[in-house]
């Protein structure tokens, strides 16, 4: 597979991973109290808000990954896990491209 390839998946990806992000971020604003709901509804706002924040923390963290590998496509070290040194298949990279490890490392 080419780097041009890899590189426009990459791209995707982080266009795919910045919409999301905003998407979290509107959905984790505060809950608010002058709605005339009850406390289990309220509760469950609050349980949601909380779900949603974490997800919005791993889709900024996985963003911060995806930048990483865009600047690394193309250098020599690219598609080599960080811990074993062995090639990465392109299947991974294709379906992970913010993973840096192979499949057995990253377990």
């Amino acid at each position: 597979m080419e780097v041009d390839e890899i590189r426009k998946k990459i791209e995707e990806e982080i266009s795919k991973t910045t919409l999301l992000i905003q998407e979290y971020k509107a959905q984790s604003k505060p809950v608010t109290l002058d709605n005339s709901i009850g406390r289990i509804s309220r509760m469950d706002a609050i349980n949601n808000k909380s779900i949603t924040e974490s997800a919005l923390r791993q889709a900024e963290g996985k963003l911060s990954k995806l930048h990483q590998a865009l600047d690394n496509v193309g250098k020599v070290d690219f598609g080599l896990c960080i811990k074993c040194k062995q090639q990465i298949p392109i299947g991974r990279i294709l379906l992970m491209p913010e993973s840096n490890k192979c499949v057995h490392c990253a377990v």
